[in-house]
């Protein structure tokens, strides 16, 4: 068994609406792991993370601290380096279709605004992630919760005001941190969606020149 850390604690930009990210690399099932608390995954499911070049293996590459080795091995750095990231425009397509959806429900006066508005935050977030790794070194890549905000010329341009009320939004829904959104925050955030629409669709276009 082996026990990672991993994500802001290991980044060192951990604050109040962050939790403790942990990692467990078990063979089969281990009754003193707790699902709620560990991502819970196999030696087989890490290696083939690892040679897909998955976005997730370059996140425990480059952002993980070992925390408990039953062999006193580091499984993870013995594995090397994960393959290259091969579907960045695939992934980014993914992420801009979830954001698609979670806009039309917006549009289309759906009981679960905020619910919606944490979606938007999602594939914004991981739209980032994915065109950070795809497309730039990978030592550079981003994966925190501001991974939009640090694409250079190519980051998001919405007012912060409103790239916060998207992230409350997706702390209220996954882990119920934070002061709930009000009406008007939720007409400030859904007014910048079309702008927010028009950057996922050039960072698709941008990650197609790349691949």
């Amino acid at each position: 068994m082996h026990i990672y850390a991993f994500g802001s604690i290991c980044r060192g930009d951990i604050s109040l609406g962050s939790d403790v990210d942990l990692l467990a690399i078990v063979e089969g099932y281990n009754y003193r792991i707790d699902p709620d608390t560990f991502s819970i995954y196999s030696y087989k499911r890490i290696q083939e993370l690892w040679h897909e070049g998955n976005p997730f293996a370059w996140h425990l590459s480059l952002e993980s601290r070992l925390l408990f080795s039953s062999d006193e091995l580091d499984y993870l750095k013995a594995l090397g380096s994960p393959e290259p990231y091969k579907n960045c425009v695939q992934d980014c397509e993914k992420f801009f279709a979830l954001f698609c959806e979670a806009y039309d429900s917006l549009v289309a006066n759906s009981t679960s605004k905020v619910f919606d508005l944490s979606t938007v935050f999602l594939s914004i977030r991981n739209i980032a992630t994915c065109f950070s790794l795809g497309t730039k070194d990978k030592e550079r890549s981003d994966f925190s919760r501001n991974s939009a905000l640090c694409l250079g010329c190519n980051s998001i341009p919405i007012a912060l005001d409103s790239y916060q009320i998207l992230e409350r939004s997706r702390l209220l829904c996954t882990r119920g941190h934070g002061k709930n959104i009000t009406d008007n925050e939720i007409d400030t955030a859904t007014r910048t969606l079309n702008e927010v629409h028009e950057w996922m669709n050039n960072l698709v276009e941008k990650a197609k020149k790349h691949e």
